[in-house]
Parts: C-alpha cells; sequence; structure tokens
C-alpha cells in the first residue's frame, strides 16, 4: 500500500474532485462512465479525509502551503478539529448524493448533466478547501468558488424560475461577502498583522473592545451562507434547483461552510474566551434566537415541500450560530456537533422530497396524503431523520441539542434553553404532519368512487427508483448509527482549543 504523507493527503483531498472535471467532460457522450466517475471520486476523497483523520488522530498536525500571493497572504491548508468534521461531512455525504444524483436526474430526464456533475464536483473542492484553509485569505478565496460553482447548479432548469432564483442566491452570497466578510477580513489584518488561525484567536489586544462586536457583525453578517436573518432568502430562492442540488446547498456543502466558518471565526480568531470575558456576541445570541424561532414558524406556513425544509434549514442553521454565540465549550461541541447531526438528517428529507416528486410528481405538504402506504422506504427515512431533526432520543440530533443546552446552562443564559424547546416543539408542528398524512391519512382517490385499486393502477407500492430509495435509506440509517459515535465524537471535539479543562459527561 502507498503511504501517503499529511501534506499530499490534504492536497489529494481537494484535488481528486478537481481532478474528477476532466474525466467528467471526457465521458460527457458516455453517461455511465461520466456519472461512475462521480461516484468513484466521491469514494476517494472520503477515503484520502479518512486517512487524513488517522494522522491526526495519531498526533500528527500537517499542513501545506501552496504559494504567496503577495507578502503575509499565503495560499495555505492545514488540518485541525473543525475541519476535520466538516470535511468528513462534505465527502462523506457525497457518496450518497452523487449516487442519489444519478437517480433523480435520469428519472426526470434532465439535461446538462456533465456540466451538472462538473459544478458539483468543484463544489465539494472548495468546500473541502474551506474545511482545509489556514487562514482567513484562504478561506475566502474558496468561500467565493462555492458560491460561482454552485450558481450553475441553482439556476440549472433554465427556467425564468430558475434564473430568478439564481439571481438572488449570487445576489445575495456575492454582496453579504463583498460588503461585509472581506472588510472584515481587512480590518483583521491591518488590526493584527496576520490572517492565520490561531487557537484561542489573535483579536485580544488588536481591537478596541468597544468595536469588537461591529467587527463580529460584519463576519456575521458576510458570512451569509449561514443564512443568519435578516440575509436567509436565498437559501428558499434556491429550491428551484433539482432536489440533488438542494441536498449540496443544504446539507453536503453550502450552509455547512457557512456555520463552519462561523465557529472557526469564533473559535480561532476571535477566541471563545475572549468573546466570552467581553461579551462581544451577546447580540448574536438573541439575533440566532430569534432566527431560530422566526423561521421555524414561516416553515409552518409553508405548504410546498422543500420550501418547508428550506425554512427548517434556515432554523436549524441559527442553532450553530448560537453555540459560537453562547461562547462556551459545550456550545462550540453542540454547535460542531449539529453540523453533523444536522446534514446526515437534513440530506434525507431532501432526499425523500425528491424521491416523492419522482415518483409522484407532487411538491405540496396538502397532496401527500396516503402516500406512506404507497411509498414506505421513502416516509419510514422520513419519519427517521425529522425525529433526528426535531431532537428526539435516541436518534443522532438529540444529542447535539443536549450539548447546546448544557453550553447555555453553562453560561447562565436559561432563555436559551427555552428558545431550544420551544423550537423543538416547533419542529414536531412542522415535520410530523407530513408524516401523519403520509401514514394516516386516507388517500384522496380511494376516498372516491374509483376506489383504491384505481389510486395506484394496480400497484401497491411506487417507490422512486432504486437509486433514489437507496441513499436516503443508508442516510436514515446513519441517524441511528451515529448515536453509536457520539462518544469518540465528542472526545474528539475536546481538542477544539478552548478552555483547558471539559468535564467527562
Amino acid at each position: 500500500m502507498i503511504a501517503i504523507d499529511g501534506s499530499t493527503g490534504i492536497l489529494l483531498a481537494i484535488g481528486i474532485p478537481l481532478i474528477v472535471t476532466l474525466f467528467i467532460a471526457a465521458f460527457s457522450r458516455m453517461p455511465n462512465l461520466r456519472d461512475a466517475s462521480s461516484v468513484i471520486a466521491a469514494v476517494l476523497t472520503f477515503l484520502t479525509v479518512l486517512h487524513l483523520l488517522g494522522l491526526f488522530n495519531a498526533g500528527q498536525t500537517p499542513s501545506v502551503s501552496l504559494f504567496e500571493v503577495m507578502p503575509g497572504l499565503v495560499i495555505s491548508f492545514s488540518i485541525e478539529p473543525l475541519g476535520m468534521i466538516f470535511a468528513l461531512v462534505a465527502s462523506g455525504l457525497w457518496i450518497p448524493a452523487a449516487i442519489y444524483s444519478i437517480g433523480y436526474m435520469r428519472a426526470e430526464n434532465e439535461r446538462h448533466l456533465t456540466r451538472f456533475n462538473i459544478c458539483y464536483a468543484l463544489a465539494i473542492a472548495a468546500a473541502i478547501g474551506i474545511a482545509f484553509s489556514a487562514n482567513l485569505f484562504t478561506l475566502f478565496i474558496f468561500y467565493e468558488v462555492l458560491t460561482v460553482s454552485t450558481y450553475p447548479l441553482v439556476a440549472h432548469k433554465q427556467t425564468d424560475e430558475a434564473r430568478r432564483g439564481a439571481r438572488t442566491y449570487l445576489a445575495i452570497l456575492m454582496s453579504t461577502s463583498i460588503l461585509f466578510l472581506l472588510t472584515a477580513i481587512i480590518w483583521t489584518w491591518s488590526a493584527t498583522g496576520t490572517l492565520d488561525f490561531q487557537p484561542g484567536g489573535f483579536i485580544a489586544g488588536h481591537v478596541d473592545p468597544a468595536l469588537v462586536p461591529v467587527l463580529l457583525a460584519l463576519f456575521a453578517f458576510g458570512i451569509g451562507k449561514a443564512a443568519l436573518m435578516p440575509f436567509h432568502r436565498w437559501l428558499p430562492s434556491a429550491m428551484v434547483a433539482p432536489t440533488p442540488v438542494s441536498a449540496l446547498l443544504h446539507a453536503v456543502a453550502v450552509v455547512k461552510a457557512g456555520v463552519f466558518t462561523m465557529l472557526k471565526v469564533g473559535v480561532y480568531v476571535f477566541g471563545v474566551d475572549y468573546l466570552s470575558q467581553t461579551d462581544a456576541s451577546q447580540w448574536l445570541v438573541w439575533l440566532a434566537s430569534a432566527s431560530i424561532l422566526i423561521a421555524s414558524i414561516i416553515a409552518l406556513t409553508k405548504d410546498d415541500l422543500k420550501a418547508r425544509l428550506a425554512y427548517s434549514t434556515v432554523s436549524q442553521l441559527s442553532y450553530i450560530t448560537l453555540g459560537m454565540a453562547m461562547a462556551t465549550q459545550m456550545g462550540i461541541i453542540g454547535g460542531t456537533m449539529h453540523i453533523v447531526t444536522h446534514a446526515i438528517g437534513k440530506i434525507t428529507l431532501f432526499m425523500c422530497a425528491g424521491a416523492i416528486y419522482v415518483a409522484t410528481h407532487k411538491k405540496k405538504v396538502s397532496e401527500l396524503d396516503g402516500l406512506g402506504r404507497e411509498m414506505p422506504f421513502t416516509f419510514i427515512a422520513f419519519t427517521i431523520a425529522s425525529i433526528s431533526i426535531i431532537g428526539l432520543p435516541p436518534f443522532a440530533g438529540a444529542w447535539s441539542k443536549m450539548y447546546l443546552m448544557l453550553g447555555a446552562a453553562n453560561s447562565g443564559q436559561l432563555a436559551v434553553i427555552g428558545v431550544l424547546l420551544v423550537s423543538s416543539l416547533l419542529n414536531i408542528a412542522y415535520l410530523m404532519p407530513i408524516v401523519a398524512r403520509g401514514f394516516f391519512a386516507p388517500s384522496p382517490v380511494a376516498a372516491h368512487s374509483l376506489g383504491a385499486a384505481a389510486a395506484d393502477d394496480g400497484k401497491r407500492w411506487r417507490e422512486a427508483p432504486f437509486l433514489c430509495v437507496l441513499p436516503l435509506c443508508l442516510t436514515a440509517l446513519l441517524c441511528i448509527l451515529l448515536v453509536f459515535e457520539i462518544g469518540p465524537l465528542y472526545e474528539f471535539l475536546l481538542h477544539i482549543p478552548i478552555l483547558p479543562e471539559v468535564p467527562t459527561p
């Protein structure tokens, strides 16, 4: 077996998705080879990230620098716990997403699949580049690459609605990153003379404490992919894209890149201890709390299934921002854990929504009556993922919410615990009626004189194609199996450099 050192592994993790774009282009007239290339690249990328995880667990901290753009601005990468988690999520979920894309896009007879697969791979490369960025400059470059590479995916259908949604997507993400994030990065560089991420942060002593909340606000609103209100409209607008793109946006790469960046800035730029001492992030606690509740209430009003799930994502992302803003170790651990649990749960929900559309061409919650009995695999997976998103034991989502509540308790912010509890009730209110309709409501056709046989043309089940159903069943299973890895995940997250001692749960 060929031994791969850490530096080479980092370059391979970013490079494999880039290299596969050449194969995708070369196989543009051979659909099977083209689509297989994406799946193979996804597996190889994930194995490479797992290899890097092994090196990190063995005590190594791999890093690599490519080139210096100008003095102090270097494209460089390094491994640390937060980035490792995000890279594992992005590369790991690329595998079911790639398989699902084949089933969905072929079933819908979508065109321009070569462009679709190339942009998808570029987005994964950008996400892993963000995960392993060693400084703000490198992160910003890959952050913008991620925005640009996903724009054609949002506009994929080339309808007027798709173009409008893609324009909103691009306008909000580019304007926030240039006006706010870039300004925050320039301010940080001019004040500190560095952009390198440092354990415990490096802002303290360089920026007037009275201005630290302002600098944090520039970062928070500049990281538009975190969908913090009021800069969240790009996410519901992007739902015009095919469902595999929605999975990429909500679970695999885009929004997770946003909240990962939020955590990275809190831990390695400001420093959690410094935020706690100055209360500079207290305003963000309340804004994130408001986003959690408002987005959940809006989700309740949406009859379109993907729109309901989109506003659910806006709410759930703010959990992670809230974890950073509380400025406690448990908050950071809970927020990071929520990146994992939400990604697995939400990709399952979106793949289920896409499977329902492929099989029935139904998009509205009010149209799902009785479908659970006709699509049992899809609706059982939807049920499992919903319970995990809600945060009910024994599924994985319960643990991330528990650690967020512990973070709130540690910081004495009992009102935040109330927000999280109310949010879970709202989660139940907008997710479980979908399950109830699917399994317990009578089929609308069966309720008429035509009878149940006419409702399904003699078919008892009408699941989506196998390549759509298999991935969503696997990710639903992960919502259960992840419970058994919560302990090792917690132990791993203790390596995030925040406070010297943490009580063992």
